[in-house]
């Protein structure tokens, strides 16, 4: 009995010091950790290639193998998340640990849920919420670029889903790379309401498809255009009342006129 406190402190204590070594390398801005970052999103931009041409590497012998090396690292990364949210309701209030692990499910029966390897897409997503995206756009002086570059990687998310969506539903009978390509026609057909007509869905399910398609699209390209059009903002949340975003040169914030520290683009 008396080893059990002492061996509680001693997972406790490894614990503690994981999570803040995991939050260096998450949020750190040294060197170090920013090689570490930049290698990191390397390796998640080689996971979404294998992603995006996986259909065309699944009769690869090796395609397996580098299936379930991604379902390992994928895995990792979720354990991290999950020690640095320190509890379940903390993890599961994120919806990207979700969609890993969904992503994680499609990995390890490949066979299974190969139909829904569309959500895989998702991870493009994830790498523009990265801090990694943020810290290179502030050095090459993009910073202001953010949101634009987070809105076209948005819509792009979407396309490849209902792309993956429709080409598994409706097109997957096809040989090599056609009917993807037949379903990516048809979603950049419908999003931008061009309406050709040579390329429909058939049947009730098909309808609806090409409605949510057309609804959400136009709305994710409006706010894209939105986002490239308005004036350049800069995020830097008031001490006073919590507004998020100021003019540029702003002194003052605009809501409650509390005076303002915001630091220049090259600090």
């Amino acid at each position: 009995m008396s080893y059990q406190p002492s061996t509680q402190r001693r997972f406790s204590a490894i614990i503690k010091g994981l999570r803040s070594w995991l939050l260096w390398l998450q949020r750190g801005r040294d060197i170090r950790a920013l090689r570490v970052q930049g290698f990191l999103a390397v390796v998640d931009l080689a996971i979404l290639a294998f992603f995006l041409f996986g259909p065309y590497l699944h009769d690869a012998r090796s395609y397996l193998i580098i299936d379930y090396m991604i379902a390992v690292w994928i895995a990792v990364e979720i354990c991290a998340r999950a020690i640095l949210a320190g509890d379940f309701k903390t993890f599961a209030r994120r919806f990207m640990n979700w969609v890993d692990l969904f992503i994680l499910a499609t990995l390890l029966f490949p066979h299974v849920l190969l139909n829904f390897a569309f959500l895989r897409a998702m991870r493009i997503w994830a790498i523009g919420h990265s801090n990694i995206l943020q810290e290179v756009l502030r050095r090459l002086g993009y910073s202001h670029l953010l949101d634009v570059v987070r809105a076209c990687l948005s819509f792009l998310v979407f396309l490849f889903i209902v792309s993956g969506f429709v080409y598994s539903s409706f097109f997957y009978g096809q040989e090599g790379g056609e009917g993807f390509i037949d379903a990516l026609y048809f979603t950049v057909a419908t999003v931008t309401t061009t309406g050709f007509g040579d390329i429909t869905l058939p049947g009730t399910a098909g309808k609806l498809t090409s409605i949510v398609t057309m609804i959400i699209g136009i709305s994710l390209f409006v706010r894209l255009a939105q986002t490239i059009v308005r004036p350049h903002k800069v995020r830097f949340p008031c001490t006073h009342c919590g507004l998020q975003r100021h003019d540029a040169d702003a002194v003052h914030c605009k809501a409650c006129g509390h005076l303002l520290n915001i630091p220049d683009e090259g600090t």
